[in-house]
């Protein structure tokens, strides 16, 4: 890594926006830090990474990422718990995604105490906007791109790796509404559905725009194939309890992403002895049990959102209410947990905790 060193020097930002914050009014993703993290790949290496002011990126018009979509990033967030430490959660897991999207994008891997290291030092100098305000966290955004200056199609020979940071609330204020899609796709077998690739979020939006205008919040997801196995919720991993039983589509498909927080849940769950199915579901097995009542929760895990719970889920032509979220043990003690972990106020006996000093 061209005599790299994990100290990366620090260019401060003179005109801090800390002051400036509504903390009552905080709009998700709008709002960013004072610093970013900036380091170029290029000469077959990854260069020094510099933490600079936080402002835009000049790009030339023929950056290849614009046009043949050499783009990924990830999404994690810090947290100010009850000693006034500010902690990540479980970032290990999300370096070591970082770099498997990479490889499948064709693009160079980072390695992960680097990933890590810039991410540490980034969230430490900008720690004052991480806030002890209940339900709120600083949602961390590394990226990386490709930038080469050339209109053809081959892997870029350069990158950019960014570290951006963003205080948020709150990402849903209430239970999600969802429906089953049936004709458009998330993924296909072969293709990029495990990366967190730019692309796959950007191919959803329509999709995703057509059941807002039906009044739903997000889509549930299907195979590609037949539309007859649900896969996501949005942009989140699902998960469903039936008969007492945690049951989520298995990671297995290279059509599913694999979520930190979906791998949390499952282990929570499993250190309780909640019995947990992690295989193929079909949207007919859910079907049925919301006809017939055993269906007892369904709630996407993810990042922003941590737990989300969803409240309707449409299905062709029907709509099946579910449960009261107050009746909704199992998910209601997943994020309490989660939530006390993260504060502090539990003890953390996984050690998923890393802090910052």
């Amino acid at each position: 890594m061209s005599g790299m060193n994990f100290q990366f020097p620090v260019t401060h930002n003179p005109n801090s926006q800390l002051d400036g914050i509504d903390w009552n009014n905080l709009p998700f993703g709008k709002i960013f830090t004072d610093h970013m993290f900036v380091m170029e790949y290029a000469d077959g290496a990854w260069q020094q990474g510099q933490i600079v002011p936080f402002g835009p990126i000049s790009m030339h018009p023929a950056t290849s990422a614009i046009h043949y979509g050499q783009s990924i990033f990830e999404g994690m967030k810090a947290y100010r718990n009850l000693q006034n430490e500010v902690v990540l959660f479980r970032p290990e897991l999300n370096a070591q995604r970082f770099s498997e999207s990479a490889a499948r994008m064709c693009m160079p891997t980072i390695a992960e105490d680097l990933f890590l290291e810039a991410v540490h030092q980034l969230v430490a100098l900008d720690a004052a906007w991480v806030t002890n305000k209940p339900g709120y966290s600083l949602y961390i955004r590394p990226f990386m791109f490709a930038t080469d200056e050339f209109v053809g199609i081959k892997p870029s020979d350069t990158y950019k790796f960014v570290i951006i940071n963003s205080p948020v609330g709150a990402y849903y204020a209430e239970p999600v509404r969802v429906k089953i899609e049936e004709f458009y796709t998330r993924a296909a077998v072969g293709g990029v559905g495990r990366a967190k690739a730019a692309g796959n979020y950007g191919a959803s939006l329509y999709p995703a725009k057509l059941a807002q205008q039906q009044g739903f919040h997000q889509l549930v997801w299907t195979d590609a194939k037949t539309h007859t196995f649900i896969e996501e919720s949005g942009t989140m991993n699902i998960m469903f309890v039936i008969n007492d039983t945690l049951i989520t589509p298995s990671e297995d498909s290279d059509t599913i992403l694999r979520g930190t927080t979906k791998r949390t849940v499952l282990e929570l769950a499993a250190s309780w002895g909640v019995p947990i199915e992690e295989r193929a579901v079909t949207v007919t097995e859910i079907i049925e049990a919301l006809k017939s009542g055993t269906l007892q929760d369904a709630f996407g895990a993810g990042t922003a959102a941590t737990i989300a719970h969803i409240s309707t889920i449409g299905f062709r032509n029907e709509l099946f209410e579910l449960p009261a979220i107050e009746s909704r043990t199992l998910s209601l003690r997943i994020k309490t947990e989660l939530d006390n972990i993260k504060s502090g106020a539990t003890s953390d006996t996984h050690q998923w905790v890393r802090k910052i000093c």
